[in-house]
């Protein structure tokens, strides 16, 4: 039989673990100063992606936090979530819309796999995927503008949350498209790391917002994933870090305009 002194230190020891995960996944998905924890080791980082949700819930805080305050100063709604928009993008340094944009632009410029790849590495920004920017910022501005005050900080959260939970869920199951880049150097995490990431984020959605909005958001973010994942399949063969960051734009659009279109 386990004595109180030994289990203790083996919950410090889990305590540990997720501080450090927490500290780790701040640092891949935000640019706020976050050093590694001493003595990290490449699965550190991969098995960090089960915290992804968690960290994900705290940007759509923060920006909700940002929204609201410009409401307070009576900032008008478009102008005040456009704003708290840009603050989303200065916080995570655009990482996941700079994907939706190689993505964009690869599936929509390359005529083969090896081209669609070339394109995607590709820093400059085309046609296809200013468009997929120009019209993912757009509905996200409309549906947060739409929202209830009350609904946006929670709103925010759980499209934040729900998004990030999508990345080690994809990257946990579909093979990857080049030998190496972002998204393989961040390692494949174990299926029950991404499973508790997914399950975080589900409980996020069910304790922020209604229970039938929140099954929907679910629901439709887990569709928004998949279709981003087969088309992945299908153009390249695989997921690619722009990859992540499509699905969990994907994601987060998804939720924002389901909880509009029930709450506003």
């Amino acid at each position: 039989m386990t004595s109180p002194a030994d289990a203790s230190p083996s919950l410090a020891s889990h305590l540990r673990d997720w501080f450090d995960d927490l500290r780790i996944a701040a640092s891949l998905l935000t640019r706020v100063p976050m050093p590694h924890p001493e003595g990290a080791v490449p699965s550190g980082l991969t098995r960090s992606q089960r915290a992804f949700p968690l960290i994900g819930a705290l940007i759509g805080l923060a920006v909700g936090l940002v929204y609201a305050a410009l409401l307070a100063l009576h900032v008008p709604v478009l102008a005040a979530a456009a704003l708290a928009l840009g603050a989303s993008a200065a916080l995570t340094g655009a990482l996941h819309e700079d994907g939706l944009a190689d993505v964009g632009d690869g599936f929509g410029g390359g005529r083969d796999r090896t081209a669609k790849l070339t394109i995607m590495r590709d820093s400059r920004l085309g046609t296809y995927g200013a468009v997929v920017l120009v019209v993912g910022f757009a509905t996200k501005l409309a549906a947060l503008a739409a929202l209830p005050p009350a609904l946006a900080i929670p709103g925010l959260m759980v499209a934040h949350g729900v998004g990030r939970a999508a990345i080690p869920a994809l990257a946990a199951k579909m093979p990857y498209a080049r030998a190496d880049g972002l998204g393989k150097n961040a390692g494949r995490p174990t299926e029950a790391n991404a499973i508790v990431a997914v399950v975080i984020g589900a409980i996020l959605a069910l304790l922020l917002l209604p229970l039938g909005t929140a099954l929907l958001a679910l629901i439709v973010a887990a569709i928004a994933v998949a279709a981003v994942a087969f088309l992945a399949w299908r153009q390249i063969g695989g997921v690619t870090g722009d990859v992540f960051g499509a699905a969990e734009q994907a994601a987060e659009i998804a939720i924002l305009v389901l909880i509009a279109a029930r709450l506003a």
